[in-house]
């Protein structure tokens, strides 16, 4: 015998593909939303842990600026330091200064040149004198200018003829004016010092 279904069943089969579509869009959604909040959280966590590695760096970074300045405080009280100590060991050896220039001027000046003044501003001295010619001038600048220890860079301002005041005769003599530099004692060890050997 022959059974023939009367019932909707075709009613039936897409009401149940519909309430499976439904359920797997339900479940689709359901799934993307709980990815979305998973990849959401995981990066929240990855910012926060990266915000906190920031956080850390900026703290060391500001550190070290602290420790940056102070370190370029102490090379500026150092530098000042130095200073100070390099002005004091200027006057130390400053003292002795005129000792070493009266002493260098009596060695240097050659028979015929006769030193009328002499005046010392700092590390410069200008000289005030007669000779009897300019050769003997010559000879003066020639021995402050490379005999000397305590002497140097001489330059000859001034240097002209003259007559003396008490001389019967009328004699011309040749007065001048030069500047010259002192060396400093440090000066002279610095140059006294062998230099490196290569």
């Amino acid at each position: 015998m022959i059974r023939i279904n009367l019932l909707p069943h075709r009613e039936a089969k897409r009401k149940q593909k519909q309430s499976a579509f439904v359920a797997m869009l339900a479940l689709g959604g359901l799934l993307g939303a709980a990815l979305v909040l998973m990849v959401g959280g995981y990066n929240a966590s990855r910012i926060a842990t990266q915000n906190q590695r920031n956080l850390v760096l900026k703290n060391a970074n500001a550190e070290l600026d602290g420790k940056i300045k102070k370190i370029a405080n102490l090379k500026s009280e150092i530098e000042a330091l130095k200073a100070r100590q390099q002005a004091v060991e200027d006057l130390q050896g400053d003292r002795n200064q005129p000792v070493y220039l009266l002493d260098e001027l009596v060695r240097q000046t050659p028979d015929g040149v006769y030193l009328k003044s002499f005046k010392q501003d700092g590390q410069k001295v200008l000289l005030m004198g007669v000779a009897q010619s300019q050769e003997r001038v010559a000879e003066l600048l020639r021995n402050l200018s490379g005999n000397s220890p305590w002497l140097e860079r001489p330059d000859l301002t001034e240097v002209r003829a003259a007559t003396l005041d008490k001389s019967k005769t009328g004699r011309k003599v040749v007065e001048f004016t030069l500047n010259v530099s002192i060396k400093r004692a440090r000066e002279m060890e610095e140059t006294a010092k062998p230099g490196p050997k290569t």
